[in-house]
C-alpha cells in the first residue's frame, strides 16, 4: 500500500525557494519543539511523570502549535483546514508512535537519560515530518 503523497512527485531541492521553505519549517519546528521539551521537563520534574508519557503529552501540544504555524508560515497553504488537518493528524499520529517507541526503547531498555532520548526521537522524526507534510498535508507550493 502506498501513501497518497508518495505518488505525487519525488522530493528534490528545486531552487532557493525550497531551502527557504525548509528554513521556515525548521524555525517553526524549533518553536514547537521548545513547547514539547518544556512540557516534558515540567511533567517529569514537577509531577514525576514517566518520561515517555510526558514526551507524548508534549508532542500532542506541540503538534497543535506546529500545525497552525506550518499552515500559515511555512507552507502558506490554501487547503481547507479539514482536509489539511486530517492529513496533518495522520502524519502527527505516526510521529507520535515513533516518538513513544523511541522514548520507551531508549529510556526503559537502553537506560538513556530522557532528554538525550528525546533529542534522538526529535531528530528521527524531523525529515519524515517535513517531506510528508510538504507533499501531502499542505501541498507543494513555490511560495518563498
Amino acid at each position: 500500500m502506498s501513501l497518497p503523497f508518495a505518488t505525487q512527485r519525488k522530493f528534490t531541492w528545486r531552487d532557493g525557494a525550497d531551502m527557504n521553505q525548509f528554513a521556515r519549517f525548521l524555525a517553526v519546528g524549533a518553536v514547537a519543539t521548545a513547547c514539547q521539551y518544556l512540557i516534558l521537563l515540567w511533567l517529569v520534574r514537577a509531577f514525576q511523570f514517566d518520561a515517555t508519557v510526558a514526551s507524548c503529552a508534549g508532542f500532542i501540544a506541540s503538534a497543535c502549535l506546529n500545525y497552525a504555524l506550518n499552515y500559515s508560515i511555512t507552507f502558506k497553504s490554501s487547503r481547507a483546514h479539514l482536509q489539511a488537518f486530517s492529513a496533518f493528524a495522520a502524519i502527527a499520529g505516526v510521529g507520535l508512535l515513533l516518538n513513544a517507541g523511541i522514548m520507551a526503547l531508549l529510556t526503559r531498555h537502553a537506560h538513556i537519560h530522557y532528554l538525550a532520548a528525546q533529542v534522538c526521537a526529535t531528530v528521527s522524526i524531523l525529515l519524515w515530518s517535513f517531506i510528508a507534510n510538504r507533499n501531502w498535508t499542505f501541498g507543494i507550493t513555490r511560495n518563498p
